[in-house]
């Protein structure tokens, strides 16, 4: 079965076959060595330059964890941008801890914009930190950063908290550039691994002002798993396995392996450019196939996902057309939340290749009349 879901996706043979090597200590020179692989082209997928302060890391929990754990280093006031299920979850985390938190909300389809967000950082500030989901799941719509940077330059004392989880790897992230306290994201996405650890870019604001917080957890306290990381001392056993899939991602992102054959050759940086590109190339290819079928993205265009396309399904029955490409041996995502039946979704993104996506449409052409709503 051809995976094509918003997440977990596809693994290549060449990273599960990492997760079945002999075991190593966690505390071994090994592990050191291992984790030693896993910073530099790490910062690569964070937008770091050689120069930055920022810091990278990886947590030994889902996304979520961290969601909850970067709250610990900043104070009580929280703006959480909610335009779609994921992240409703961060502002719902952020009440849980007892935070006084303020909500921003747009229409599910809908992202922030800068005046949006400028005003209400000046009208009901001010605020410790903004979260934001960058790429919503449940919708397919990525939100611009650099609008939301400039907004943020309105109240320079506010950090800005964002979930990269369907972004990293298939997107630039450019962390310094956007003026991001807190990065955070799942493996299972873009990065094309399996889920079950979180990778992490903290700046140096934010870990100087952790520092100086009581925060009232252990396992999930951001600055002992970040320290953790970078002392080659994690506070926990590691997921050693998943540490190696994600060291021997990163490598091969990073040396122009997983690029198609119009790329071949581009390594560091420009490899990582070539990955955002063909991401956006398979975007351009699904909301086209859509298009011509009368189905129109559910986000309007300029903000449709490269990595999910979320489609309309006016006239289709989802739960025929997931049923029918399964049968094929394809298979698709859902709608979510509110939004399951009314919508698709196509996670064209991580090592899935353009000519794998080509290969799913031609499916979906085949079986789109048989799940058509009769009149």
């Amino acid at each position: 079965m051809k995976i094509w879901i918003p997440g977990p996706t596809y693994v290549r043979t060449e990273i599960l076959a990492e997760q079945v090597l002999p075991m190593i200590g966690h505390r071994s020179k090994a592990m050191v060595e291992l984790l030693e692989r896993i910073d530099p082209p790490l910062r690569l997928a964070f937008g770091l330059g050689a120069g930055s302060t920022a810091t990278v890391a990886v947590c030994n929990h889902s996304a979520t964890g961290m969601m909850e754990g970067s709250l610990y280093g900043v104070g009580a006031r929280v703006l959480s941008v909610v335009n779609g299920s994921f992240s409703k979850r961060w502002a719902d985390i952020a009440k849980v801890l007892g935070k006084d938190v303020t909500v921003l909300e747009l229409a599910w389809g809908q992202a922030v914009t800068e005046a949006q967000l400028a005003e209400t950082l000046k009208s009901k500030g001010p605020f410790d930190a903004v979260t934001l989901v960058v790429c919503e799941t449940s919708t397919g719509v990525l939100t611009p950063l650099a609008p939301v940077a400039r907004a943020m330059k309105t109240s320079p004392s506010t950090q800005l908290f964002v979930d990269v989880v369907s972004a990293i790897a298939g997107a630039p992230i450019d962390c310094d550039a956007n003026g991001i306290d807190f990065a955070l994201a799942g493996v299972n996405k873009a990065l094309a691994l399996p889920p079950g650890i979180t990778v992490v870019c903290a700046s140096k604001r934010y870990m100087e002002g952790a520092r100086a917080k009581k925060r009232a957890s252990w396992y999930l306290d951001p600055v002992r798993t970040i320290d953790g990381h970078v002392e080659r001392k994690t506070p926990a056993t590691p997921v050693v396995t998943l540490y190696r899939a994600l060291a021997r991602q990163l490598a091969d992102i990073t040396s122009g392996a997983t690029l198609p054959a119009r790329d071949k050759g581009k390594t560091g940086a420009a490899a990582w450019t070539a990955r955002f590109d063909k991401h956006e190339r398979m975007r351009a290819r699904t909301l086209q196939w859509g298009i011509g079928h009368g189905l129109d993205p559910f986000p309007a265009e300029a903000l449709s996902s490269p990595t999910i396309s979320c489609i309309k399904a006016d006239g289709i029955d989802v739960a025929a057309l997931i049923d029918a490409l399964k049968k094929r041996g394809e298979e698709i995502g859902n709608g979510y939340d509110k939004l399951k039946g009314l919508t698709f979704r196509i996670g064209h993104m991580g090592d899935h290749s353009e000519e794998g996506l080509d290969e799913l449409l031609f499916h979906m052409d085949e079986v789109l009349d048989s799940v058509r709503v009769k009149a």
